[in-house]
């Protein structure tokens, strides 16, 4: 089960995330008791790495998601210190090679940004589907997307996504996030299910090594993890 340590940045800051209330979001101050300038997104991945010996970070560009400008000096400089799955809104080819080129090694395209299953297509395509991670966007269960219908199942969702050519999915449901409320093992085992082939990872609610265990049962290969890792309540 790999973990990935989890930047939100905003503003040029990096932010507790909660519950997808981005307008409420804080800047971090600490982590695992260690004191860091308010929102110094570089210091939150250094302790990742050397604190927990986390290999990969996740960061998602709340700016560039809401339209807003991409926080392209951030981005670079977090890149330097881990392996980098970024989401940053991106819904084109043209996005996808500039996330890219800006130390990413694996492009988010996030279902809340993405136009359409064409576009998603087009993007793997041009840079492979080995580089791309479909964001599957929920909220409480249900699709955060312009285009796909509010009742349709995430197992159809992450099929589209698959026939796409995608190699990963990151199944992450916002009203989660940040709350230690526990991650959904049954979206997790039913996508798993749907997507039998794919690098599967799953995002919000993560508690302790407990919960690592049965997304891991689940069928899941890996963990986007924050707070767990601010308050201290997973260790490695």
């Amino acid at each position: 089960m790999r973990v990935i340590g989890v930047i939100d940045l905003l503003r040029g800051r990096a932010v507790h995330a909660r519950a997808g209330n981005r307008e409420v979001y804080q800047p971090i101050r600490t982590v695992a008791g260690t004191a860091i300038e308010s929102g110094d997104a570089e210091a939150v991945a250094r302790i990742y790495r050397e604190r927990f010996g986390l290999a990969e970070l996740y960061a998602a560009d709340l700016d560039a998601i809401a339209g807003g400008p991409p926080q392209v000096d951030i981005v670079r400089s977090i890149a330097t210190v881990g392996a980098l799955w970024l989401d940053a809104g991106v819904s084109s080819p043209e996005g996808a090679r500039h996330a890219l080129a800006l130390g990413a090694g694996r492009v988010i395209v996030g279902l809340e940004t993405l136009q359409s299953w064409e576009h998603l297509a087009a993007i793997c395509a041009d840079v492979g589907g080995s580089r791309v991670a479909f964001g599957l966007d929920l909220r409480d269960g249900r699709p955060l997307s312009t285009f796909v219908p509010p009742d349709t199942v995430p197992t159809v969702t992450a099929g589209r996504a698959v026939d796409c050519g995608v190699e990963s999915i990151v199944a992450i449901d916002l009203a989660r996030v940040g709350t230690g409320g526990g991650p959904d093992l049954e979206l997790i085992a039913r996508v798993r299910e749907a997507a039998p082939h794919v690098m599967l990872l799953a995002g919000g609610g993560v508690r302790d090594a407990d919960d690592l265990a049965r997304l891991a049962d689940a069928g899941c290969d890996g963990a986007l993890v924050a707070t767990a890792l601010h308050d201290g309540s997973l260790s490695r």
